[in-house]
């Protein structure tokens, strides 16, 4: 556990997710002292691992917004970063699907919402082309939305790729650290003692809203909104091409089908609004809800088996937009109201907000070159080392399955435990390595992996 120092850092970052890290690795890039924070005993343990892991093009943003802007900028940067470090990426593309007129009618509309935001690659195909390519589709349907442009991306590797590249540059990251209150002077009051910083950056996710009152602003509200998912096997797989996506409402996107990285169909989510940010059960209903609306998209796809449920929270606002506000005054960055699109677009309100702290007086110093890092493999249309004789021949603890639904090997699983921001449990080696995944959950490789865990504390 990284030791508090003495002295003020120049930035601290509250919130080790997506956005959290991703701005703590941008920080990096300069001569800084700067810490990430994040109450959880891992980073990516709230809205960031449970998501539908989609990397956006943005095409359905509102044009002009912030969130449309760094969407798209986002998806650029992301992808380039994925090749390099290892994060596995699929671009499957997209179908939004139409199921009666009215929803046909919308698609012209979003067709030029899309082009008004940039993405001039869509375009609206009929019934023929949609079943050629989605011939498992339910009955009924239209016509489609085609968006080429989209992809499917591991968020787990993708967080643990930032925050993993801004503590080897030096960035300190205090985990099981709540921050508990604020001081004046930028004293906060954690679970571990109190941290001094010059500046601020608040990316607490579903409670940047709390954090935001207690320097006085009350200029938003979080209001979790939970979205439930099924996750079907692999088998399921050769079900479904493309992510099918629904014509959205006022409550997000949608109920959707899509292909993982690691070989599964998600169907979800919900979008249920609450009052508790720490509702992250699944429920009878919920699920009801998703088998109902899966069995019109693809029918096919509810008789296969279920590997997992599972929910998440977006931290939903009354506004359309993100909440990205700087208080120079305070020297004090809000970075809220980030929804599902936060993961796509994380590296550029990563940039945004650095330009938001200089222009509040931060002297940054100049740029240099981050340590160049590259993740294990988790996605399964790439090499894994189960299927690498070279790398077995060297090493035969990757010959070693030890979860054989998900082919992850002995020499997975150590490499995770002896990384540089390690698992704090069975979940967070499972993000790492998939051990625990697949259709058993954990029923026949559970007892092994949890004793190769407990080893190696």
């Amino acid at each position: 556990m990284t030791p508090f120092p003495g002295k003020p850092y120049d930035v601290v970052v509250v919130g080790a997710g997506v956005v959290g890290s991703a701005i703590a690795r941008e920080l990096a890039r300069f001569p800084l002292r700067t810490a990430l924070v994040d109450a959880a005993a891992d980073v990516g343990e709230g809205t960031s691992k449970a998501n539908t892991a989609i990397l956006h093009t943005g095409f359905d943003a509102v044009p002009g917004s912030l969130e449309a802007r760094l969407v798209r900028e986002g998806q650029r940067r992301l992808a380039a970063y994925a090749a390099e470090a290892g994060i596995p990426v699929e671009p499957v593309g997209a179908l939004l699907v139409a199921w009666d007129e009215e929803q046909l009618a919308a698609l012209p509309g979003l067709a030029r919402k899309a082009e008004a935001n940039g993405y001039r690659e869509a375009r609206i195909i009929g019934p023929d082309e949609l079943y050629a390519r989605e011939p498992r589709l339910g009955p009924g349907a239209l016509g489609a939305l085609d968006v080429p442009g989209e992809s499917v991306i591991c968020p787990w590797t993708t967080t643990l790729a930032y925050a993993t590249q801004a503590v080897r540059a030096g960035v300190d990251l205090h985990l099981n650290c709540r921050v508990q209150d604020i001081r004046p002077g930028h004293e906060l009051v954690t679970s571990r003692g109190v941290l001094r910083t010059r500046y601020l950056v608040n990316a607490a996710g579903l409670y940047a809203d709390e954090l935001d009152r207690r320097l006085g602003y009350r200029d938003f509200t979080v209001t979790p909104r939970r979205g439930q998912l099924i996750v079907f096997d692999t088998f399921a797989r050769e079900l479904v091409r493309h992510i099918l996506l629904p014509v959205p409402t006022a409550l997000g996107k949608g109920v959707l089908i899509a292909p993982t990285v690691h070989g599964k169909v998600l169907l979800g989510p919900t979008a249920e609004d609450l009052g508790d940010k720490a509702a992250t059960g699944s429920t009878a209903e919920g699920l009801a809800f998703l088998r109902e609306k899966g069995r019109r998209i693809l029918p096919a796809l509810l008789e296969e088996e279920v590997t997992a449920v599972y929910a998440g929270l977006r931290a939903a606002t009354a506004e359309d937009d993100y909440r990205i506000v700087c208080h120079p005054e305070r020297r004090y960055v809000t970075v809220g109201g980030i929804r599902s699109t936060g993961l796509t677009a994380s590296m550029a309100i990563a940039a945004h907000v650095v330009e938001l702290l200089a222009d509040a007086g931060l002297e940054r110093g100049p740029a240099r070159e981050l340590p160049a890092v590259r993740m294990p493999n988790v996605g399964e249309a790439f090499s894994r080392p189960y299927t690498d004789a070279e790398l077995i021949a060297a090493d035969r603890a990757y010959g070693e399955i030890v979860c054989h639904c998900e082919r992850v090997t002995r020499g997975e699983i150590r490499d995770a435990l002896a990384s540089t921001i390690p698992p704090a449990s069975p979940a967070g080696l499972r993000r790492r390595t998939r051990a625990g995944g697949g259709r058993c959950q954990g029923y026949y490789c559970g007892a092994a992996v949890r004793a190769l865990f407990e080893g190696a504390r």
